[in-house]
């Protein structure tokens, strides 16, 4: 108990002392969500440009759909996808003040490549446990390293997720690889953890880490939350991920109130609008 409290006490970095919108780039053909639509890098890098003016602090770059049932990229195929839009928003660094780039991938040789190319943060669905040479690419890096909790791999995940306690297996599961990078030589100052909604994980699953997310500020590093247009529970798995808009922010403003630091979403703008109403109600009028 002590070490929790030490961890939730201790100070985080100073790049999350406000909350940080993470704007989805997939270039992919098949990501649930915005599948096909960026696939070439001149609409990719559009569209981050048309993000960080909507508010983006973060843009997040992926080639590999790790929707659930999604067939894996061989990591050639993944770094022809992204390494043009990395490049290109390399070239654009003047015109997107403060705006950092991540790179959204489970394969160390992708990784090692866009570190080459600048970016900013790793973003591994696999909390670096995917690729035995992850946490070695990491390590030898000064990136941020997002740790996403996931059961099994995008094929499986699904397929019968079973916890004793969901919210408490996932802190466990995530703490064991936040002390695994610390081994590696990451700081814990460096890490950010995701409870991974989806990724593993039912409709009731989904929802009892959102009614837990103050439990994993005990991890003692900054939140990331991915609930932008997911079936987060409560029959919206029915919904076409478009129209699950209105519930995807107001899990957003619910993950605020809870001290998240970090949303990754896809409707920059709209969830904009909901951090400047917590920020408004929060510093008390």
């Amino acid at each position: 108990v002590a070490t929790l409290m030490e961890r939730i006490a201790a100070p985080r970095p100073a790049w999350v002392a406000r909350p940080r919108l993470m704007g989805v780039v997939n270039v992919t053909p098949d990501s649930f969500s915005d599948g096909g639509l960026n696939l070439d890098p001149a609409a990719a890098l559009v569209r981050c440009e048309a993000l960080a003016a909507a508010g983006a602090d973060i843009l997040d770059i992926g080639g590999e759909s790790t929707r659930p049932g999604a067939a894996p990229v061989p990591p050639a195929e993944e770094l022809a996808r992204v390494r043009p839009v990395l490049e290109g928003l390399r070239a654009r660094r003047d015109r997107l003040p403060g705006v950092l780039v991540s790179i959204d991938t489970r394969h160390a040789a992708v990784m090692r490549a866009a570190l080459e190319a600048g970016v900013d943060i790793i973003n591994d669905v696999t909390a670096l446990a995917g690729d035995p040479d992850s946490l070695g690419v990491a390590a030898a890096s000064p990136a941020y390293v997002v740790l996403t909790h996931m059961r099994g791999t995008p094929q499986t995940m699904n397929v019968a997720p079973a916890y004793d306690d969901v919210a408490l297996d996932v802190f466990d599961e995530l703490e064991a690889r936040v002390e695994a990078c610390v081994a590696a030589g990451i700081a814990r100052e460096r890490l950010v953890v995701d409870p991974g909604l989806g990724f593993g994980k039912r409709g009731r699953h989904n929802l009892a880490i959102l009614r837990a997310l103050p439990l994993f500020h005990g991890l003692g590093c900054p939140i990331l939350i991915g609930a932008s247009r997911k079936g987060l529970g409560g029959g919206l798995s029915e919904l076409p991920p478009r129209e699950r808009v209105p519930s995807s922010l107001a899990a957003a403003f619910h993950a605020l109130a809870c001290g998240v630091q970090i949303l990754r979403v896809h409707d920059v703008a709209e969830t904009r609008q909901v951090v400047a109403l917590w920020t408004a109600l929060s510093q008390g009028g």
